[in-house]
């Protein structure tokens, strides 16, 4: 897709979508009101169009009509809809991944499974600009087993940086662990560095990659990282609270032992012994009863992606957020906004974060109006996703032009 420098007004716009290799993929998913510009698709991606359908025939044919005997063609679900993921947008072999509960869970799961690994060691490192429930639960393990949890003082606008590293790793620490994608500004932590930083010292590494996951291109096994979760309803489009997905490097699987022991991990499910004996392999990640329905609706979801493709999806999210900080500076730097995340492409994931001191009434405004849907995060950021998948050009244009004519004319500050 190539490009030139020239400003990006509507006419660029209209002709950058007729030339956009993935402007098909937009007929795959459903819109109701196509006034309504839909650029929060980072927090819950859109629904396909034959989600409905599928997910109706499914628990027709085989709820309704084949009961538990279903079991029998559920039952591997979590794991091949996890060697999907894994080919196709991880970076990860067969046998590394797992659908398996929430994003949260699993982070736990592996932070617990991690620690106990590196016995002795009583540091975990994370930073300030990690998501939130990450740094929960780090402060409540590390407050249950006594440990230390180092916390980096990260850029709110961009990403920890390896040089930071120096001041906190030692031969104290366990588990270090960061966001890829930063939830805020968007910026790109350098996986593989950090990871062999980490590495050097003994450590062992934990990814969330909720926001980079079919957004930029991962590569668990080359970049050698040992853990990682992530969501599925953002740009998976996996649908609100579908299952979330944990990865464990293959050599070791057979080492780490998570703290959630549940049958679905149990070496003999069936037995209903008295103890406990996990599966080997990735399943022992496992907890509970997976939830089938919204596995058959990410599994459909995921075809489409890879129709898309990583590479391509990333072309054009580093293009049309390039085009989202150009017509920014025109319709939005003037009225008081200000770029907060790295002005880079290749530095930052497929959103971009403005701050604005009036954010979140200016937020709330657009979502009451209904024609333009944004994000808000603390403490005056409005995050701005114009998904590749689904969003136009010239939809990401009039979207930008209308909250300069909300900012400018102040009709938020009546509300």
């Amino acid at each position: 897709m190539k490009h030139s420098t020239q400003q990006w007004d509507r006419e660029r716009c209209l002709d950058e979508d007729q030339r956009d290799p993935l402007a098909e993929f937009r007929d795959y998913f459903y819109f109701d009101d196509t006034d309504r510009i839909y650029l929060d698709g980072n927090s819950l991606g859109r629904l396909p169009k034959r989600t409905p359908e599928l997910l109706g025939d499914m628990v027709r044919s085989e709820w309704g009509s084949g009961l538990v005997q279903s079991w029998n063609d559920w039952m591997d679900l979590p794991r091949s809809v996890g060697d999907r993921l894994a080919r196709s947008f991880l970076g990860a072999s067969p046998g590394e991944v797992i659908i398996s509960d929430s994003t949260s869970v699993n982070f736990y799961k592996l932070a617990c499974a991690a620690l106990d690994a590196r016995p002795g060691r009583k540091v975990i490192v994370t930073d300030s600009e990690n998501f939130p429930t990450d740094r929960y639960i780090l402060a409540g393990i590390a407050q249950q087993r006594g440990l230390e949890l180092r916390t980096i003082a990260s850029d709110v606008d961009g990403a920890v940086e390896v040089g930071q590293l120096a001041t906190v790793l030692s031969e104290e620490v366990a588990l270090v662990t960061f966001s890829h994608v930063a939830y805020r500004s968007g910026a790109i932590a350098d996986m593989k560095e950090i990871t062999r930083q980490a590495h050097r010292w003994g450590a062992l590494t934990l990814w969330d990659l909720s926001h980079s996951v079919g957004s930029v291109p991962i590569e668990l096994d080359e970049d050698d990282c040992d853990l990682a979760v992530g969501c599925t309803y953002k740009y998976l489009n996996g649908g609100p609270g579908s299952p979330a997905f944990l990865y464990v490097r293959s050599s070791l699987q057979e080492e780490l032992r998570q703290p959630i022991w549940g049958w679905f991990s149990q070496d003999d499910q069936f037995e209903m012994g008295a103890h406990y004996v996990p599966k080997g392999g990735i399943e022992r990640f496992q907890v509970g009863t997976p939830p089938i329905v919204q596995l058959q609706s990410l599994a459909l979801s995921l075809a489409i992606l890879e129709n898309a493709g990583i590479e391509r999806l990333r072309t054009k999210g580093m293009l049309i957020t390039e085009a989202l900080i150009s017509m920014a500076e025109e319709l939005l730097i003037p009225y008081g906004f200000r770029l907060a995340s790295p002005a880079k492409a290749e530095m930052r994931g497929s959103h971009v974060t403005y701050a604005h001191d009036d954010a979140a009434l200016i937020n709330r405004y657009l979502g009451e109006r209904g024609t333009t849907i944004t994000d808000y995060r603390t403490p005056d950021r409005i995050r701005i996703a114009p998904v590749p998948l689904y969003v136009k050009f010239e939809e990401l244009y009039r979207g930008i032009e209308t909250i300069s004519e909300v900012v400018r004319n102040r009709r938020y500050a009546s509300q």
